[in-house]
């Protein structure tokens, strides 16, 4: 059976756009979540979740994985990207739309 590290490395992987959250991007459990769904759904793109809360171990492999305390995290084309703040800067200037315009279909 795989850890949660590599469960995390498959599923980062296996979607071009991956996002950990709390709830889902129709049911956010928390802001910053929802905030980082916003911002997707602004760019159009197409991604993936998971939900933190409904695995503990993911929850705390995550932030083993990206050496970052706190959810949400996006990662794109395998990258970690960052939390709510760094989302929100980079969508502010232009680069996520930048950096998501560069994900396979």
């Amino acid at each position: 059976m795989m850890d949660a590290q590599e469960q995390i490395k498959k599923v980062i992987e296996d979607n071009s756009v991956m996002l950990f959250m709390k709830g889902n991007p129709d049911f956010p459990q928390c802001g910053f979540s929802g905030q980082v769904v916003q911002i997707l759904n602004a760019c159009g793109a197409k991604f993936a979740s998971t939900d933190v809360l409904a695995d503990d171990q993911i929850r705390q492999g995550i932030k083993d994985y990206s050496n970052w305390p706190t959810i949400p995290q996006l990662y794109i084309n395998g990258e970690f990207v960052g939390g709510s703040d760094i989302v929100m800067e980079m969508y502010e200037n232009g680069e996520l739309q930048t950096k998501l315009e560069s994900t396979p279909v």
